[in-house]
């Protein structure tokens, strides 16, 4: 079980270049945990990719499905007062973005406080930098 970032997310539903070793990752930590505001968060990259000419609509299209068959799988932190608290005081500590720190928030709430070296999948710098001095272990 560990925790997945959307940076982490969105490799497994359309061709980048973490993609291979997103899916080695998915296929060794089987069970997935995610924010409430993962898929949001994907499907935004997905249109910046197709804005940037990255991926095609049609890339698109199949990444939105690949996604809606992640989401039945994975276990959702869902957006509370103790999840916002924890991420109102992490860019304080931390050189998160809003959306970082709720990531980061919502992986600490899954884990009660305690990351103890638990898996944290980010492909992200910063956040894994903050994910990993709260005691994460970041893979990859």
């Amino acid at each position: 079980m560990a925790f997945w970032d959307a940076s982490a997310i969105v490799p497994l539903c359309c061709s980048q270049p973490a993609s291979a070793p997103g899916r080695q990752l998915r296929r060794e930590l089987k069970r997935m945990v995610v924010w409430w505001g993962t898929p949001l968060e994907a499907r935004s990259a997905f249109a910046r990719l197709v804005r940037d000419a990255d991926i095609s609509p049609d890339d698109r299209v199949a990444a939105v499905k690949l996604l809606g068959q992640l989401r039945v799988t994975w276990d959702e932190i869902l957006p509370t007062e103790q999840l916002r608290s924890l991420a109102e005081e992490l860019p304080d500590a931390h050189r998160l973005r809003a959306a970082d720190t709720a990531q980061l928030a919502a992986a600490l709430v899954w884990c009660r406080g305690r990351p103890k070296q638990r898996p944290f999948v980010c492909f992200d710098e910063r956040l894994s930098t903050a994910a990993s001095a709260l005691g994460f272990s970041v893979r990859p």
